[in-house]
């Protein structure tokens, strides 16, 4: 039977060593590499199974051989009382790693998600309006409450606190600022920065806690009946103004005032007579291709030299201002909206022709709301709504049509 090492080793041999395994007693290892790095080993028998654990390095730098014997005692005192060390030395590993974490989500603060959510995300919104209406709703409803708080601790009591003042008031800015505190605490979930429900969530939980919001009722566009508009139009044609010519440009068209006034020469193809509108200039988000009459290719040709960039530029440059159209309708006294020649058109198209109902709503560039239909259809008609836009340009032009005046703007219609 061979002898039971105890303590073998001495210091000098632990400095001179050579590569290899080198026992000293009890189960202490010393293990020296081809590199000659050092370290030191402890091997145990549990529960018949033979395992190493390593006590880290030896040498002048590292564990000497005294503490590495004192290391290995106490070792020896675990296994013998059923303790794996390995398994323990794992565990400890482990709620050493939780406990940082756990540190770590304790100071990250509503805010720094809310920035990050938005640094994220920011470059896929489609304007910069949204952008800002995230950043300043938040620093101004939110972050005065919760900002600085750990994200982990939000509950309802501050969504309430937050949400309560503005519900009845301003209740359209309390469901967006509702939404998107709801969202940024769902993205704080999904980093594992906060457990459990959302507590901004509305659909079964402050649903049942905040009165149900009104409905707004934001009405329909002011138009003119569309019988009347040809007159419009004469008496449009009388004014000199670039306005003027954006305006019935509008008309003609059927788009709205942010298309008109943004839509640039690269847009327009005077060879065939067609203007496309890329996506993220629609509402809809989808390109829209719109065949342009004569007439609207008439007004092109006028306004060319006014520059290369917009199609109706401002006097000083860049595009025309938002409120040069309105601003027009209002000094003719006539009270109806830019866009609500988009409902005159639509009124013509239904109760004047004979064209389908799927060709007018692509021509107002309005989405379709039966999916079944919106899967099948997947074209653009364009052919069709080229001859309809041609005969709503022939139609606008009837500029001394019967009975036809301008609606002052006490007796407004609105469509």
């Amino acid at each position: 039977m061979p002898r039971k090492l105890s303590n073998a080793l001495t210091a000098l041999q632990v400095k001179n060593a050579k590569a290899g395994r080198h026992a000293d007693g009890g189960g202490l290892h010393l293990l020296v590499k081809d590199t000659g790095a050092r370290s030191w080993v402890f091997r145990f028998m549990l529960k018949g199974r033979s395992r190493d654990i390593g006590l880290g390095a030896a040498g002048p730098d590292g564990i000497s051989l005294s503490a590495a014997r004192d290391l290995a005692a106490a070792l020896r005192l675990k296994v013998k009382a059923g303790i794996d060390p390995l398994e323990e030395r794992q565990r400890e590993a482990a709620q050493a790693l939780a406990d940082a974490q756990a540190a770590q989500v304790a100071g990250v603060t509503f805010k720094a998600v809310a920035e990050a959510y938005i640094g994220a995300n920011e470059a896929s919104w489609r304007n910069a309006k949204h952008r800002q209406q995230w950043s300043n709703t938040l620093a101004s409803y939110v972050y005065p409450i919760v900002g600085d708080m750990r994200v982990s601790s939000i509950d309802t009591a501050h969504i309430l606190q937050i949400i309560e003042p503005m519900w009845k008031a301003t209740p359209e800015t309390a469901s967006r600022v509702r939404g998107r505190i709801e969202t940024v605490l769902d993205a704080a979930k999904a980093r594992g920065y906060r457990e459990g429900e959302n507590p901004a969530r509305w659909r079964g939980h402050l649903a049942q806690l905040l009165p149900a919001r009104p409905r707004l009722s934001r009405g329909h566009h002011k138009a003119l009946p569309y019988e009347t508009v040809p007159a419009f139009v004469a008496d449009l044609r009388e004014r000199k103004a670039f306005a003027a010519l954006a305006l019935e440009f509008a008309i003609l068209t059927a788009t709205r005032t942010n298309e008109v006034l943004g839509a640039t020469w690269a847009e327009v193809d005077m060879d065939k007579a067609t203007w496309t509108i890329p996506a993220d200039r629609m509402k809809a988000a989808r390109e829209h291709r719109i065949p342009l009459s004569p007439r609207a290719l008439e007004i092109l040709e006028s306004v060319k030299a006014a520059g290369k960039g917009h199609l109706f530029p401002a006097t000083e440059g860049g595009k025309m201002s938002n409120m040069a159209m309105a601003m027009l309708l209002r000094r003719m006294e006539v009270d109806c909206t830019v866009h609500g020649f988009r409902s005159a058109f639509r009124d013509w198209a239904a109760e004047s022709t004979g064209y389908a109902h799927e060709v007018c709503e692509m021509a107002l560039a309005h989405v379709i709301g039966n999916k079944a239909e919106a899967a099948y259809r997947r074209g653009d008609l364009f052919d069709k709504r080229r001859r309809m836009m041609a005969d709503w340009a022939a139609f606008c032009a009837r500029g001394d049509a019967a009975g036809a005046t301008v609606t002052p703007m006490r007796r407004a219609h609105v469509a």
